[in-house]
């Protein structure tokens, strides 16, 4: 004798009822059927999952535990459901989106705001991944469209160049180099600095940088984020050197921003997964993009201070 999905849809509502009558009202059936379908059940597993206190049934132990494993399979069928209702209401589907972290605050929401106006009935899920996680799901083909710093297309991936611009730095309020209308290099000396972590690219090209240039600054304070470098220097507690994208995003109240004499390019690209079926809506979605990037470097033309 096997165990049937019929079985465990009797024993899930006699642990939900705590009782035979009520878990057949439940299952709009007889409560002889549901007991005999738990005699059945206990048969097949080899072991007792009730016990009878009191007119009710208190589950074992071991009818807990299996309890655990059924409530996960019905979980999961439960969001397979809730996917198939939302693929009837709209015929298109969900066009899911990849990023990096920051990405998903700083030209994405703008691109989805245009393309709402444009496909008003249309899913969209975004999901900000680290790299290089980032891009092991679009090589899996996991999502429709990615938004990657890469400047190399991952595996089954094409690569296209949207969005070119320069780090800029970050610079509490009131500190004694606001009023430079660009900073060099130099200004850095003894400046505490708020770094990257240590295996971020753009922390070793920005520490090359600095090296190259014989100028040392005081690194005693590292994060993982552009977001969280500029809470920092917002604080006071340091300078810092950021993409564009994030500083546009966070300048004001506190936090000044100024441009380098020196260029670290930030480079945005647009990642297609070339073995996933494309969706009805990417080439809505990338126009919107495409519109939304050109809006930002605009913006970021006259928004750093000089």
């Amino acid at each position: 004798m096997k165990l049937s999905h019929r079985q465990i849809d009797f024993f899930r509502a006699v642990m939900g009822t705590g009782h035979v009558t009520r878990a057949a009202e439940l299952l709009h059936t007889s409560q002889p059927t549901v007991s005999r379908e738990l005699a059945r059940l206990e048969q097949v597993l080899g072991f007792v999952l009730f016990e009878r206190v009191k007119g009710r049934l208190k589950p074992t132990v071991r009818a807990l535990a299996l309890m655990e494993e059924v409530e996960q399979s019905y979980v999961g069928l439960e969001r397979i459901a809730a996917t198939a209702v939302s693929l009837r209401a709209y015929a298109h589907g969900r066009l899911q989106l990849a990023c990096l972290p920051a990405l998903s605050h700083a030209l994405l929401p703008d691109a989805i705001r245009r393309f709402a106006l444009q496909q008003p009935e249309a899913a969209v899920g975004l999901t900000p991944i680290e790299s290089p996680q980032l891009e092991a799901a679009l090589s899996e083909q996991r999502f429709d469209l990615g938004l990657s710093e890469r400047h190399e297309a991952p595996a089954a991936c094409t690569l296209q160049t949207l969005l070119v611009a320069d780090e800029v730095a970050v610079l509490p309020a009131g500190h004694a180099l606001a009023h430079k209308p660009v900073l060099a290099l130099g200004d850095f000396a003894g400046q505490s600095f708020i770094s990257f972590a240590p295996a971020d690219p753009y922390r070793q090209q920005v520490d090359a940088l600095f090296a190259a240039a014989g100028v040392a600054r005081d690194l005693r304070l590292e994060t993982p984020s552009a977001v969280s470098v500029c809470a920092l220097v917002r604080q006071g507690l340091g300078l810092g050197i950021v993409n564009p994208l994030t500083a546009l995003e966070l300048a004001g109240e506190g936090l000044v921003v100024k441009p380098l004499s020196v260029r670290i390019p930030f480079h945005v690209a647009l990642i297609r997964p070339s073995w996933r079926t494309e969706h009805p809506l990417r080439a809505d979605f990338e126009a919107a993009l495409v519109e939304a990037a050109v809006a930002l470097k605009t913006r970021l033309s006259g928004a750093v201070q000089t």
